[in-house]
């Protein structure tokens, strides 16, 4: 695997002194790279499946850090916090190392320390959601239960 610091660009060499190994990845410590784009920082530590989905998410005004929109070229630093809101729920977490690699799991949840809110529960299924099998076609009724408990609109 690639070091996080040691990128092919010269900028990005100046910026980290070297990768040290942590759980077996090339990692910068958090003093080694100070600053990265928020929305390759957001896909590194897995809060975006894609980069494209983390560049998308901060073109829409979905990502701000320090309480300021964010676009996808602006950079977090060590002790930051960033504010999202990313499938369906918002995210709150503050920059605990900067990586800008996208590296395993356990290594990400090193990286941030989340704040977020914890999310809404679940209430329980209507009725017609878990059907006997061979009970055939949900009735008209049950299937506007399953609507509404879904938030669809009548369709």
């Amino acid at each position: 695997m690639r070091a996080a610091c040691a990128g092919s660009s010269p900028i990005a060499r100046a910026r980290c002194s070297g990768p040290k190994r942590i759980s077996g990845h090339d990692v910068c410590q958090p003093g080694d790279v100070e600053s990265a784009r928020v929305d390759r920082w957001l896909w590194a530590v897995r809060l975006c499946k894609t980069r494209s989905q983390a560049t998308e998410a901060c073109r829409a005004g979905h990502v701000e850090v320090n309480d300021r929109k964010a676009k996808p070229a602006s950079t977090v630093r060590v002790g930051d916090t960033v504010r999202a809101w990313l499938h369906g729920r918002e995210r709150v977490v503050e920059v605990a190392r900067i990586i800008d690699e996208r590296v395993g799991a356990p290594v990400a949840r090193e990286c941030v320390v989340d704040h977020s809110p914890p999310p809404p529960p679940r209430e329980a299924p209507p009725p017609g959601a878990r059907r006997p099998r061979g009970a055939g076609r949900p009735t008209k009724r049950e299937r506007r239960q399953l609507d509404q408990w879904w938030g669809r609109r009548g369709r």
